[in-house]
């Protein structure tokens, strides 16, 4: 899920996870999730700051170049995505070109860094585990969390990608889970069983008392154990391949070759198969 938050006084806004849609069987990109968001700053008289990033995601291409050729503003993430393209870079031997140091992004985040939607102050939170690079942001009595925690009825994020760690999950969601207890968590995404609609909200006093997966009393052991048998039953994303060599690259496709078509890699038998 992608959201729009902005600082009425100012109408500066900031856009968290942009979406550059992707059709895997026949590898075209396009933009009408991106333009649906563009439509919709402009239609409301925003002028686009930032577009924020919670991780290098494994399951859609990022909009944040699209959207920044579109409207301007900053791509920021968290400036721990070094170690995600050094791991990547690996992976998908990218070309000598591509740099591991958080340049293709405007702007690396630190943990508990202040930064200022119009007159709004908000707070990136450094939360690891699903990735090294995860980041929550906390605006106004809110907090986006990216993919570390899902709806109470959920759970929690996956831990088993390179770099990723259910001791640090653990952590990052305890740290989460001490903000204010009428905090709302926005979440990335949902996966709701069959009796219910999907959500995209909670607070921190529902997943305290209802999270499946970390609800209180849970140890971090216990949650490790869980996290880890579970991770192993479950399928690699379906877009993860193409996914994050456009997302290291804070959206932008890879270089073309000389005919003028920019490729993705599949580097085959490299990641886990469950």
């Amino acid at each position: 899920m992608s959201y729009v938050v902005w600082d009425h006084a100012s109408k500066q806004a900031a856009v968290i996870d942009p979406v550059l849609d992707y059709d895997f069987k026949s590898g075209h990109t396009d933009t009408r999730s991106v333009d649906r968001l563009t439509a919709y700053l402009r239609d409301s008289g925003l002028q686009l700051a930032w577009i924020l990033e919670t991780h290098a995601h494994a399951d859609h291409l990022s909009g944040a170049h699209y959207l920044r050729q579109q409207l301007g503003g900053r791509i920021a993430i968290g400036e721990h995505i070094r170690e995600v393209q050094a791991s990547f870079k690996k992976i998908y031997n990218l070309e000598r070109g591509f740099l591991p140091d958080g340049s293709q992004f405007d702007h690396l985040f630190r943990d508990g860094e202040s930064f200022m939607i119009g007159q709004t102050e908000a707070r990136a939170l450094l939360v690891p585990g699903h990735t090294p690079a995860d980041m929550a942001y906390l605006v106004d009595g809110a907090a986006f969390v990216g993919d570390t925690l899902f709806m109470p009825d959920v759970g929690t994020a996956r831990a088993d990608f390179p770099g990723g760690d259910a001791h640090h999950l653990y952590r990052s969601i305890q740290r989460l889970l001490t903000l204010p207890p009428d905090t709302t968590l926005y979440v990335c995404h949902d996966y709701p069983p069959a009796s219910r609609q999907p959500r995209w909200q909670s607070t921190v006093a529902e997943q305290r008392a209802h999270n499946i997966h970390v609800h209180e009393g849970i140890s971090e052991e216990a949650f490790v154990a869980m996290r880890t048998a579970r991770d192993v039953t479950l399928d690699m994303p379906t877009l993860i391949l193409p996914s994050i060599q456009i997302n290291v690259r804070a959206g932008q496709l890879p270089p073309p070759d000389d005919n003028g078509v920019a490729y993705l890699r599949i580097p085959l038998n490299t990641l886990a198969r469950h």
